[in-house]
């Protein structure tokens, strides 16, 4: 059962969200609020939206003119705005890709806090996730929860695709098989049966 959301996160979630839709700025929600609007459990730390590069500036604009305090981070993938110190991240590179049209349409309408917004599919959430594990970052425990809460939505047959060149992945779908999250062939797993 998904957790309550932090309140105030989630009035910044639809204030955002509102001033995107008002901009007709094209947008959809990622990152743990997507996997809870999906049902899922999730933890809340911030609120990601993604949107197109070509988009940044203006959504800046938008959200600066509504009262947001925006900042552009030396990371090139993404800006934050602030809502009374609660911080949302949009982000336009994802996982080292860019936000494209078609990503943004990867998304269902869902009603999340009392506002119809497009939600990031959730083989696209767990696409994001495994493409985020590095020899840098690798906490699988992030990924349980999304796997297990979400493993009926999920197309497992195109995230095994979008994440072949991933050892990270790799690994991350032996422990799901084990774990009896979500089963695999032996042979696709690359082990012995």
């Amino acid at each position: 059962m998904p957790h309550r959301v932090d309140e105030g996160l989630a009035v910044t979630l639809k204030r955002v969200a509102s001033t995107l839709k008002g901009a007709d700025i094209p947008f959809a929600l990622g990152g743990s609020f997507a996997v809870y609007a999906r049902g899922g459990y999730s933890s809340d730390h911030d609120v990601d939206f993604l949107i197109r590069e070509q988009d940044k500036d203006r959504a800046l604009q938008e959200l600066s003119s509504v009262g947001f305090e925006t900042e552009q981070p030396p990371e090139d993938w993404l800006v934050k705005v602030y809502d009374e110190g609660r911080m949302a991240d949009l982000i336009y590179r994802p996982v080292e890709s860019p936000v494209t049209d078609e990503t943004l349409q990867d998304t269902d309408q869902i009603s999340v806090e009392a506002i119809y917004m497009p939600v990031l599919s959730a083989t696209q959430l767990m696409i994001h996730k495994l493409l985020s594990y590095s020899q840098h970052y690798c906490d699988f425990a992030t990924g349980l929860p999304v796997a297990r809460s979400l493993r009926e939505q999920i197309d497992w047959d195109r995230v095994r695709r979008e994440t072949a060149k991933s050892p990270y992945a790799d690994a991350f779908f032996v422990l799901l098989d084990r774990l009896d999250v979500v089963s695999f062939p032996a042979h696709e797993l690359g082990v012995g049966g």
